[in-house]
């Protein structure tokens, strides 16, 4: 069934979710994958990974996005996940100024085990808690455009732009491997296969009809 479900799509392109424990990153693939939120949610033990179908002008795009644990005694586990993925979100809760200082920390991490082209979507998460406060937008702002990264604030618990910062990844992904398979004159991109890990499959839709503007490393 699994490579039937393959089968239909044009491209199948892996991303991770990165950032320190507590931060939301399971609300985040779970909004997105299934448009839920869980108030009692655990943190993930090493990594889980969920499907959507995305499409981006003509293509199908299965996204399979990996769930990082982001506790330390897990770090040496998930960094194999790395390989292989185009896109991260790197996440940091808004209302905890210790997440967004181990941005850097999580970015290196990203740089060493991922390709050049790596897509990173700096994501500060739980904009909802506003009164909590301890990273500003601005601050936020400043070092995705050192870093060159695309930026944005979401809320799981509220579903805000939690589905924009996804499609922003995954645009751009698909932007980029165009452009390679254009320059190389090929037909056919790299898809990975995956087995053996929990799956979650999601067969709805969404189309892509705004590309939002996304800084290219």
């Amino acid at each position: 069934m699994a490579d039937t479900f393959d089968e239909q799509c044009d491209y199948l392109f892996k991303a991770v979710l990165v950032g320190d424990s507590g931060v939301g990153k399971s609300n985040l693939l779970s909004r997105f994958a299934k448009d839920e939120f869980l108030l009692d949610s655990k943190p993930t033990i090493g990594v889980e990974f969920a499907y959507r179908n995305i499409r981006v002008k003509d293509k199908l795009i299965k996204a399979q996005i990996w769930d990082t644990a982001g506790q330390e005694r897990f770090r040496a586990i998930t960094s194999s996940y790395y390989r292989g993925a185009l896109g991260a979100i790197l996440v940091y809760d808004i209302t905890r100024k210790s997440t967004f200082g181990n941005v850097k920390k999580w970015l290196h991490e990203l740089r060493e085990f991922g390709g050049e082209d790596m897509v990173v979507v700096l994501v500060g998460n739980k904009s909802d808690l506003v009164q909590s406060r301890e990273v500003e937008k601005e601050e936020a702002k400043g070092l995705a455009e050192t870093e060159r990264l695309c930026f944005m604030e979401t809320s799981a618990m509220q579903n805000l732009n939690v589905e924009q910062a996804f499609l922003q990844m995954i645009t751009k992904i698909h932007d980029i491997t165009s452009q390679k398979m254009l320059e190389a004159k090929k037909e056919n991109g790299t898809t990975l296969r995956i087995s053996g890990r929990k799956e979650i499959h999601i067969t709805d839709e969404v189309t892509a009809t705004k590309q939002a503007s996304c800084c290219s490393r």
